[in-house]
């Protein structure tokens, strides 16, 4: 029996998820808390556990295998709770020859890999479930397609958008328990989340409630920027420049990888033409919130605050068409596999996205919060784009295409230099 829930709103990682189903014997959803993995999880199956249950958790603790009673696909909702369960699941896989279908498991956070014995290579699908992007809220129509993108297929279309609607569309953030409520009561959810964070997560985890919030902080200001751990642990020490020097910096990473394993913040890799360029391990990663109502919380900042201040604004911006693009490219069905990564070579040439698939097509993709920026955004394009082409040992066949994704912008277009100008609420997988 199907425990899709009724009021369940289909989300674009649906698809894989049914794709995943029937390939391995197991699906796992991780992501954010309250993003909707649950829900999500539900769709597809026909029994559930919930391992935050008081009453189910000393069971599986005493016998890892009871969790997994249930018509198939069963569902176990934060797996991660009592790892040994996942490792249960995998031995069940096995007994069962790998027939496709048999579980779903969901997880808000990434235990140490020591607390379970295997990856579950070959029989657990891995997929990332993050907030609800602008098309998955119904504030994007979506008109123009990534993965359309890729294959050639564009039209012009138009939209029409205020900066006021992308500054509160920010604060409100993809969480779907926001959906419907007035922008008031949907602004306490992100400080809700930090607060969890900091105040039990992060305990758990070994770490201090204060300096998790410290880092929360300094991540926000150096929100859509590589900064190094140097960097952010001269905010965690206030500037003490003896405090913040090492081992400090270790103890910076260790907050850093905390919050990486909470799902609370993303790290876009660098990515250079040559598949073996030492640039894509050398550059230091840029870092993002999963959604960039959390990055406004941290700075106590509101819809007016963001119209106030272009640079934050537009920061968030940047913040919230990365949480979309990566949205769009997890939920790509087929072989391709697209990965996102940001550009930066030796001399400050910069693209904010590359979208990279695992056949060697690419594309690169600039964010400007105003429309009136868009010039600048395709000139630095064409710019990445011949550097690339240049490069002898790049191997690199032409981009699949150009764009600069922008915030207020009316008409999705083609520039007279083939670069596509698409507002984020024209943009869709």
């Amino acid at each position: 029996m199907s425990l899709r829930p009724e009021s369940y709103k289909p989300r674009l990682l649906d698809g894989q998820v049914s794709k995943m189903l029937g390939v391995f014997g197991a699906v796992q959803i991780d992501g954010a808390k309250w993003c909707g993995k649950t829900w999500c999880a539900m769709a597809h199956a026909n029994s559930m556990t919930g391992l935050d249950d008081y009453r189910v958790r000393p069971l599986a603790e005493a016998d890892p295998t009871t969790p997994l009673m249930g018509e198939q696909p069963h569902l176990i909702d934060e797996w991660q709770t009592v790892p040994a369960v996942r490792d249960a699941v995998r031995h069940d896989i096995d007994r069962n020859a790998n027939r496709p279908g048999q579980y779903l498991l969901t997880g808000s956070s990434a235990p140490p890999l020591k607390q379970y014995e295997h990856s579950g290579a070959g029989r657990i699908a891995h997929l990332r479930m993050r907030p609800m992007s602008l098309y998955e809220q119904g504030l994007s129509m979506g008109a123009v397609s990534l993965r359309g993108l890729f294959d050639g297929e564009f039209a012009p279309s138009a939209t029409q958008v205020s900066l006021r609607d992308l500054s509160e569309w920010i604060c409100r953030g993809g969480w779907p328990a926001s959906l419907g409520r007035d922008l008031d009561d949907a602004m306490y959810v992100p400080g809700q989340y930090l607060d969890a964070v900091a105040e039990d997560n992060a305990p758990r985890m070994g770490k201090n409630p204060a300096m998790t919030r410290r880092i929360i902080a300094s991540l926000a200001r150096n929100n859509a920027k590589a900064a190094t751990i140097r960097t952010l642990s001269r905010d965690m020490y206030a500037d003490d420049e003896a405090a913040a020097r090492e081992p400090a910096q270790a103890t910076t990473t260790s907050y850093v990888d905390m919050l990486l394993r909470e799902y609370l913040i993303e790290e876009l890799p660098c990515w250079d033409a040559p598949i073996k360029a030492r640039n894509r391990m050398r550059v230091k990663p840029k870092r993002y919130f999963v959604d960039p109502s959390l990055a406004a919380a941290a700075l106590g900042a509101n819809p007016a605050r963001l119209l106030e201040n272009g640079q934050i604004f537009g920061d968030m911006f940047e913040n919230l068409v990365v949480r979309d693009l990566l949205v769009y490219t997890s939920a790509w069905v087929g072989i391709e596999r697209p990965k996102v990564y940001f550009y930066r070579d030796d001399k400050g040439l910069e693209a904010d996205a590359i979208i990279e698939l695992e056949d060697g097509r690419w594309a690169a993709v600039e964010i400007k919060l105003g429309e009136n920026k868009a010039q600048d955004g395709v000139e630095s394009l064409l710019r990445v784009r011949n550097k690339v082409m240049a490069n002898p040992y790049s191997q690199q066949r032409e981009p699949s295409f150009l764009m600069v994704v922008v915030g207020n912008g009316v008409y999705a277009h083609r520039t007279r230099e083939g670069v596509y100008v698409v507002p984020l609420t024209l943009l869709g997988a």
